[in-house]
């Protein structure tokens, strides 16, 4: 229920007010009430800028998938494929497991769209409010920073900050209010010089005074400087690849690596990568050690295979390396 303690009528109406003005009404996802469209740009949205996933993937991932359905009738290679460069495979791989699962139509809900995979509870609040028009927060990290200086919390633990978004729901308009929530958070709120003077939550917003307080700031963590050995495996011209099963880019296929180069291999040549918990280093060299790979892949093939970023560049290593390889 709302708070005791704010005047949330005239809040919801600034909000609206401000979002009718102000909001980004151009975004796609916006101009639609297909929950299948909704869930696949708050998935993209979790770790990607809004706009990389409008320049690069959200249409040419919707032309390849028009429909969930689709996706649950595709191979999961087909989903990495299209989902390449994006990041964070993991999130395609539960895309489409949660297709097939729920044969294409998603749920309406919480309870069941918590049970798909990679499915979260403000993932699934964001369908029910966009795709199904139901009285439910979302609470995302621009919101959470909302949530943090209205209230002046240092360190808010998520359970609070749920709390706090259900008092602040405006139950009659949860389209807009989610809609407006977010926008703030990206465009007025922001996490570095907000413009406190602009935004609808300034007649009783406690952080704004010291919005940097609000949440404290963490300290920067190290990123640790990962060091592989990829090997260049060939057989009759084909390339020898991989299918990744760890949990990061898990399904991808790429060039085997490891710790330690090979007895006698020649060093083709560095590629590197900075994700975002790591930087990640490899040489790649020829190999003629017997080493079991997953499949055999000429040019053409590997071309329409879902590759990592640093394999990408280590595949333009072997085409610059003058090594001959099966076109076909």
């Amino acid at each position: 229920m709302p708070s005791k303690t704010m005047n949330t009528a005239t809040l919801h109406i600034n909000l609206l007010t401000w979002y009718q003005k102000n909001g980004r009404h151009e975004l796609p996802w916006r101009h639609t009430d297909d929950a299948y469209l909704i869930y696949l740009s708050e998935i993209m949205l979790q770790q990607t800028q809004v706009g990389t996933v409008l320049e690069r993937f959200y249409f040419p991932f919707l032309k390849r998938f028009p429909t969930l359905s689709s996706i649950a009738n595709a191979p999961l290679d087909d989903v990495l494929k299209m989902w390449q460069g994006l990041g964070y495979y993991t999130r395609a791989k539960n895309l489409h497991a949660s297709a097939r699962i729920c044969n294409g139509t998603l749920p309406d809900t919480q309870e069941a769209l918590d049970a798909l995979p990679g499915i979260g509870k403000s993932t699934s609040h964001a369908i029910l409010a966009f795709g199904f028009h139901q009285p439910y927060p979302v609470l995302e990290a621009n919101v959470k920073r909302i949530i943090a200086r209205v209230y002046a919390l240092k360190d808010p633990k998520d359970k609070e900050l749920w709390q706090k978004a259900w008092e602040l729901l405006d139950y009659d308009h949860p389209y807009d209010y989610n809609q407006a929530m977010m926008d703030i958070g990206a465009m007025v709120c922001t996490p570095k010089t907000p413009t406190c003077k602009v935004c609808p939550f300034n007649f009783t917003c406690k952080g704004q005074k010291t919005p940097e307080h609000y949440p404290q700031p963490k300290k920067k963590k190290v990123i640790p400087h990962k060091k592989k050995v990829a090997l260049l495996i060939q057989k009759e011209g084909r390339l020898g690849l991989i299918q990744r099963k760890e949990r990061f880019l898990h399904g991808l296929w790429g060039f085997m690596q490891r710790d330690e180069k090979p007895k006698e291999g020649l060093l083709l040549g560095n590629a590197s990568h900075t994700y975002s918990h790591f930087k990640l280093s490899v040489s790649l060299f020829t190999c003629k050690e017997a080493v079991n790979v997953d499949g055999w892949f000429s040019l053409k093939e590997m071309n329409q295979l879902a590759l990592s970023k640093v394999d990408e560049k280590l595949l333009k290593i072997v085409l610059n390396s003058g090594l001959s390889y099966t076109e076909d």
